[in-house]
């Protein structure tokens, strides 16, 4: 017992923020301001559901994508509608992807407490219904030593049972007791230790960084991180899967030095975040480009003025300049309300949504001028000064 004191003296189980940068404090401020933020923003339901199924997509692909699996985002998005079909060669790929998917699911149905047993569900999870070699159990500590990618080897075997009890007391010690002002602060720093140091044990004989990669998940929506922002360390994993697996050894060859590690996954999430408000804002800025548009027609109730806004609010959602030949195809409403019309009544009807500035059309293609909404965002100095 305790053979890793000596083979392992990194796993130290001490952690320490003294010596963290000014950087990394920033990068940390500014993850945990965006969860909350993205976490607080109303969504229509249609954009709720797909940021949700997006990113669960992005991390359940990439935290198999790191180990080998092959399928495309569009594929893994196929299989949550249910519609993906495989030949028998590649099932394997959809049941790793399928496993993963499920343990998401458990992790937001059931008790957030991270135990020994709960990571080892975590692991017969990731293994179920998968061919694997014969000295691996799912669920089950491995019982020999592993050499992983031929550079680092796993903690001695008899001390995994110590080593992964004595990982879930320190995770869920005083060292990562967050005051409620930093919660998700904490939440994202223990994430990446917990991640760190399952990788270092290697307490399975299979499936050791999707399980901590699930882990990293669970701690994170425990805090309240919204899930599509939770998924995002496993897509930054994957996206620089040379770095990560540098930063990993690098942290072991240090002598446990993980604020590196910590400082990558953290920056990693950061823009993940930024993407995502990105997202979110372009939802908020289509909400309020509609409710400008019905604004403009409020007192407009004719047959004509309320086929005009129909129009406007189709060339809208299309999101882009649309060709003329392809307007009245935008929707069965827009067939139907040209269709019985002279061929001048859908040029009329463009003049007409020009003139009143909300469009720009040509002779080939007509776009709304959605940018003119920008106009109602909170004055700032470099936008000139405004009117008192």
């Amino acid at each position: 017992m305790n053979a890793f004191l000596k083979s392992h003296p990194w796993i130290a189980f001490t952690f320490s923020l003294k010596d963290a940068s000014p950087q990394l404090w920033m990068l940390l401020g500014e993850a945990a301001s965006k969860c909350e933020h993205i976490a607080g923003v109303p969504l229509k339901p249609s954009t709720q559901e797909e940021l949700h199924q997006l990113y669960l997509a992005k991390g359940v692909l990439a935290t198999t994508a790191i180990e080998g699996n092959t399928l495309s985002e569009e594929q893994v998005l196929q299989l949550l509608e249910g519609n993906l079909k495989l030949p028998p060669s590649q099932q394997y790929l959809k049941q790793e992807i399928a496993n993963i998917v499920e343990a998401c699911n458990h992790i937001f149905h059931e008790e957030p407490i991270l135990s020994a047993a709960r990571i080892r569900e975590f692991n017969r999870l990731v293994l179920q219904n998968l061919k694997l070699e014969k000295d691996v159990i799912p669920g089950e500590y491995r019982g020999h030593s592993v050499l992983v990618g031929n550079v680092y080897r796993g903690a001695p075997p008899e001390d995994c049972i110590y080593l992964v009890d004595r990982l879930c007391e320190w995770l869920n010690g005083p060292d990562f007791r967050e005051s409620s002002e930093l919660k998700i602060v904490y939440a994202i720093i223990k994430a990446v230790v917990a991640h760190l140091y399952l990788a270092w044990i290697h307490p399975f004989g299979d499936g050791n960084g999707r399980t901590a990669r699930l882990i990293e998940f669970q701690i994170l929506v425990s805090a309240g991180v919204p899930s599509p922002a939770a998924h995002l360390l496993s897509n930054h994993y994957n996206l620089t899967r040379s770095e990560y697996y540098r930063q990993l050894h690098q942290a072991s060859k240090s002598g446990g030095n993980i604020l590196p590690f910590v400082q990558y996954a953290v920056s990693g999430l950061t823009e993940g975040l930024r993407e995502q408000i990105n997202r979110i804002r372009e939802q908020q800025w289509s909400v309020a480009w509609e409710n400008y548009v019905h604004d403009m027609f409020r007192n407009k109730s004719s047959k004509i003025q309320k086929r005009r806004r129909d129009l406007l609010l189709a060339l809208s959602a299309r999101g882009q300049a649309t060709p003329m030949q392809e307007i009245i195809k935008l929707s069965p409403q827009l067939a139907v309300s040209y269709a019985s019309g002279s061929r001048f009544t859908l040029r009329n009807d463009l003049l007409a949504l020009q003139k009143m500035g909300l469009i720009d059309f040509n002779s080939s293609e007509a776009r709304p001028r959605k940018e003119l909404i920008l106009a109602f965002l909170p004055w700032r100095r470099e936008d000139g000064a405004p009117e008192s």
